[in-house]
């Protein structure tokens, strides 16, 4: 979901409602799982529950509040936030290896991200299963979970709406639980003692592993620090005030309810050791009249937390596109809401991944012994990039060391719990994550070996040729405007291939040739031009410079440029053939796009040679050039060379009578 910034970003009533709709959904679920996860099958017994609590109280202060409401949210990026955004402004620093942290955390970020629909969807509906305990929840789940990316192509404009609303009432519903079961044992209050915490992790027998269940109440604050554009920091910082009473007061709720169920266990098993039923403590706070209503809001609370974290990846492979990490691919903008696109290859692998992932766990608390593993490695390269920020603010150094160290220890302590989880299915995003990982660096590291080997020349040896050529009647005319995207960031320098193209694959006469250059810049929103004329009404070239989140639509955005240079009488763009300039006929436009392949000649390194297979392996199902541009396919033109890095030896031919 995304909003018109202008309205939501200033501090405001409606503001703080769609921030609570788009921000709080993932961290404001929880509760639907986290306690359930600590107590596990085993007996509960009070030091696990208030150890448990003190902990959750603590991490969501330290980890939740501290590191990203306060500090995290301050390293915006003209407003925008998320991994990728902060690595767009450190990469200033031209430190090469912060690359690898952005990578990792953004892969682990979408990995981990295929766990959370189906964990909360289905933590709410198998609520059903205290009307009916012989109900099947995955059928339903999955019927979730398929419409809920169906609807994606449509646009969320509408249900969008009441996405703000609908999280209200959860949070609403929350604190009102938590206080009517505090009060039946005020003494949980006495959690909040970090004491309880450190007895846990420290004298308790395994009760260090307990932090993996734990890492649980705080794995939304990534998802808060992503949709930073979306609402504002002021919005989101205030709103956060509410939302951690809420939590933090049903997290005590059920910790009240759970001290009075000392010694019982929550699931039960049959004689095989397999479990037939379990309690949820998030429902067992409900009165039993209230159960149906509280299943209602928690499915609805769960799909919104799905499509603000379904809308979050999309963002984020738009910005990893944009960044070059990843190949590119079709981006619908399916309503008029500022920021909202819709990925449709990006969706129907979460919607696979997401069934995958519920028939192979069926049950939430299976789930959650798979996730938070890969999330964690976000945190930590989080932490990393903000460490690089704070040093290129020039924060005072040990201010820096102590952020720094205490955020590793955190984290590094939250890495060694959830490592458990690898054999439990924390491999499972392991990999995914790992897959992601490979196509991002390839992808990089491909273009960066290709553009290593692109020859340039200077223009302006060429100018008097093109002139020549623009004139030279004995040449059947290729259009009247020519126009050519080149990768050449000196203005006055031209691929080799460009200029081959015009003068010898085959001799294209145009009376106007236009180069455009795209530079994508660190600020997300950036859209400028700049228009370079190297002799007048004949060599025009046109640089963009658009932020990282701008859709390059080169197509419409060099339509308006040429629009603004005829507005002030710098290019004449009537055709030039007698009969339909006598009638102000505009002339034709046609764009050439160069695409390379790998020329079997070259001889190259085996590493680079594996990375240049994969990624040729990539772009051959991933957009042309054409489209990833938004060029009318009916006025372009594709030209294939080949990429040649290794000159081809001498062959030593001899001539026979």
């Amino acid at each position: 979901m995304s909003v018109d910034k202008n309205h939501v970003h200033k501090l405001s009533t409606a503001g703080l409602l769609v921030t609570l709709g788009i921000i709080f959904g993932d961290i404001g679920t929880s509760p639907l799982y986290v306690l359930s996860a600590i107590v596990g099958d085993k007996p509960v017994d009070i030091e696990t529950i208030k150890g448990g609590l003190s902990c959750i109280f603590w991490t969501l202060t330290l980890q939740t509040t501290l590191k990203y409401v306060v500090l995290t949210l301050r390293a915006d990026n003209k407003g925008e936030g998320g991994i990728f955004s902060l690595y767009a402004l450190v990469r200033r620093a031209k430190i090469k290896w912060l690359l690898l942290p952005a990578i990792i955390g953004g892969s682990a970020l979408l990995a981990d991200g295929i766990i959370t629909p189906p964990i909360s969807v289905a933590s709410a509906i198998e609520g059903l299963r205290d009307l009916d305990p012989e109900i099947k929840t995955v059928p339903i789940v999955l019927a979730i979970l398929v419409g809920m990316f169906f609807i994606q192509q449509f646009g969320t404009k509408f249900i969008g709406k009441f996405f703000g609303p609908v999280m209200l009432v959860w949070f609403v519903m929350l604190g009102f639980l938590g206080v009517t079961h505090i009060a039946t044992n005020i003494n949980v209050i006495s959690s909040v003692n970090p004491y309880y915490a450190y007895k846990l992790l420290f004298t308790h027998p395994g009760g260090f592993i307990v932090l993996g269940a734990v890492f649980l109440c705080t794995t939304g604050a990534e998802a808060l620090y992503s949709d930073l554009g979306h609402c504002g920091r002021e919005n989101i910082r205030v709103s956060w005030i509410f939302v951690k009473t809420t939590l933090v007061l049903n997290y005590f709720g059920q910790g009240a309810w759970l001290i009075s169920q000392q010694g019982h266990s929550l699931v039960t098993k049959d004689a095989a050791g397999k479990i037939i039923s379990a309690v949820n403590p998030f429902y067992a706070v409900m009165p039993d009249w209230f159960v149906p209503v509280g299943i209602i809001i928690a499915t609805m609370a769960t799909i919104v937390a799905s499509q603000a974290l379904i809308s979050g990846s999309f963002t984020l492979i738009n910005e990893a596109m944009r960044l070059n990490f990843w190949p590119k691919v079709k981006v619908k903008y399916p309503s008029d809401l500022k920021g909202q696109l819709y990925i449709p290859s990006v969706n129907w692998l979460l919607l696979a991944g997401c069934i995958i992932v519920t028939l192979k766990f069926q049950e939430s608390s299976n789930m959650q012994a798979a996730y938070g593993l890969a999330i964690v490695l976000t945190m930590l390269m989080t932490t990393t990039l903000l460490t690089y920020y704070m040093v290129i603010k020039r924060f005072k150094k040990i201010l820096i060391g102590l952020i720094m160290s205490t955020y590793l220890i955190i984290e590094g302590a939250f890495l060694i719990a959830n490592l458990h989880k690898f054999s439990h299915g924390g491999w499972f995003t392991l990999m995914i994550a790992s897959v992601l990982i490979s196509v991002m660096l390839v992808w990089y590291y491909a273009r960066k070996i290709r553009n290593r080997y692109v020859e340039f020349v200077k223009l302006v040896d060429y100018l008097p040729v093109l002139q020549d050529l623009s004139r030279d009647l004995s040449v059947p005319k290729y259009s009247t405007h020519l126009v050519y995207l080149t990768s050449a960031d000196n203005r006055e320098e031209i691929e080799t291939k460009v200029i081959y193209s015009i003068m010898q694959k085959q001799p294209k006469r145009a009376d106007i040739y236009w180069f455009v250059h795209v530079d994508v810049v660190d600020e997300p929103y950036r859209m400028e031009y700049k228009v370079s004329e190297f002799i007048h009404d004949d060599v025009i070239r046109i640089d963009f410079r658009l932020g990282f989140r701008v859709a390059p639509r080169i197509n419409l955005m060099f339509r308006k440029v040429v629009e603004d240079m005829v507005k002030n009488k710098e290019v004449d763009i009537t055709s030039r053939y007698k009969s339909l300039n006598k009638n102000n006929v505009i002339g034709d436009f046609r764009f050439i796009v160069i695409e390379k392949f790998l020329s079997y000649e070259n001889e190259l390194p085996l590493i680079e040679r594996i990375i240049l297979d994969i990624y040729f392996f990539l772009k051959h199902y991933s957009l042309s050039e054409a489209k990833a541009f938004g060029l009318d396919t009916s006025s372009v033109t594709i030209e294939t060379v080949p990429l040649i890095i290794s000159p081809p030896k001498e062959l030593n031919l001899k001539r026979v009578i």
